[in-house]
């Protein structure tokens, strides 16, 4: 009797553990399981879709170069008609005086791991971003290459149909529990009543993951967490605009004419956001528009066209993401946690899953700094560069 596996979640996490466990050779039943599969309010969908290599983990930076080949591959991947707007107009990021030392040496460890990142003065970034106030900054950093943004919905649908081709089948349906019988998950339960028998569960529900681990007695430290998301036009060509990461926390990149952006609440505002889509509207007013305004005068004069909100998966332990086989529960494998940089780690991550159960480990990038282990143990590996 084949093998059967059952992933939990059928966004970008789930669907690319399936579909690169297909491309890799497994020939048994895998069914996905999501709960919403017109995906509204996944976070795939509502995601700003970045890709960057700047990190202070450097598994994270490796995990983006995979990303970044594979995209610029994606017709070769997935045919000639495959497109997910990949654009690589860089990431700047902003930092004060005080940081000028700290963030040249994570440019030069960033290029030591191979990406091309570069450090740039006042004056440089004056030259290059002509429409951007240098006031208060001491340094940016730079991806040259490597680092833009693409379309979140076009590459799910088109992971998402490649595994479908492939034979996945996805399940329109609500994961309530789980049947353990000694180290293993022996059945998938589903809200209408019905089980889904495995022999490999991959836990890839996104923010929903921490409450579906719950039910299984295991410990996992990631929730929803509202963003928003402002989409606006302004005097100033959208052309050749870089990702900005902003010393105040705000973030803004070219979408179509005009340009998308936002800005994280404070910690103290901001809750668990299970069933809250509401955008911040007052964020947009009070904090992101006159740090907007402050670093990028032209945009003092902008119209909003219209804003959302998204959830990122929050792992409160250290903002990273969490893959590889459970320590307990053996035939459990997570993808999830990634606490906004999911989306351009997907595949990478997918990949992982399929090393671990068809392989027994990782193959082609060792992904165990972001195993499971480091739950158990609270010993984070943090994540330093987070919006």
């Amino acid at each position: 009797m084949s093998e059967k596996i059952v992933i939990v979640g059928g966004a970008i996490m789930g669907s690319f553990a399936a579909w690169f466990l297909r491309r890799q050779g497994f020939a048994g039943d895998i069914t996905v399981v999501e709960k919403d599969l017109t995906y509204r309010f996944c976070s795939t969908a509502l995601s700003a879709a970045a890709i960057r290599t700047q990190f202070g983990t450097p598994v994270n930076i490796h995990m983006s170069l995979f990303s970044v080949d594979f995209f610029r591959r994606i017709k070769q991947v997935f045919g000639p008609a495959a497109d997910i707007g990949y654009v690589e107009n860089g990431y700047l990021i902003l930092g004060g005086p005080d940081t000028v030392a700290d963030s040249r040496a994570g440019a030069a460890m960033q290029r030591g791991e191979g990406a091309d990142v570069i450090a740039l003065t006042p004056d440089e970034i004056a030259h290059r971003f002509p429409y951007i106030s240098t006031e208060g900054v001491g340094i940016g950093t730079f991806g040259a290459t490597g680092e833009g943004w693409f379309d979140a919905w076009s590459l799910l649908s088109l992971v998402r149909g490649a595994a479908r081709d492939l034979g996945v089948r996805y399940l329109s349906g609500e994961v309530t529990g789980f049947d353990v019988a000694g180290d293993r998950i022996r059945t998938v339960r589903l809200a209408d009543g019905h089980g889904l028998p495995c022999d490999w569960c991959v836990m890839a529900a996104g923010a929903a993951s921490g409450a579906l681990m719950a039910k299984l007695d295991q410990p996992l430290p990631v929730s929803p967490r509202k963003r928003s998301v402002f989409s606006f036009r302004a005097p100033l060509k959208a052309a050749n605009f870089p990702m900005l990461f902003d010393s105040s926390g705000i973030w803004i990149r070219a979408e179509g004419e005009g340009f998308i952006g936002g800005i994280q609440p404070p910690a103290d505002s901001d809750p668990d956001a299970t069933g809250d889509f509401e955008p911040h509207h007052a964020l947009m007013q009070e904090v992101f528009w006159p740090a907007l305004a402050t670093r990028i005068p032209a945009m003092e004069e902008l119209r909003l066209d219209r804003a959302w909100a998204g959830h990122y998966e929050v792992n409160a332990l250290d903002h990273n993401g969490v893959v590889g086989r459970h320590d307990e529960i053996t035939n459990l494998v997570l993808s999830t946690g990634f606490s906004g940089h999911g989306v351009m780690h997907a595949p990478a991550a997918g990949r992982g899953v399929a090393e671990t159960i068809l392989h027994g480990g990782f193959v082609s990038l060792d992904l165990t700094p972001l195993g499971y282990h480091r739950i158990r143990l609270g010993t984070p590996l943090p994540e330093s560069i987070v919006y």
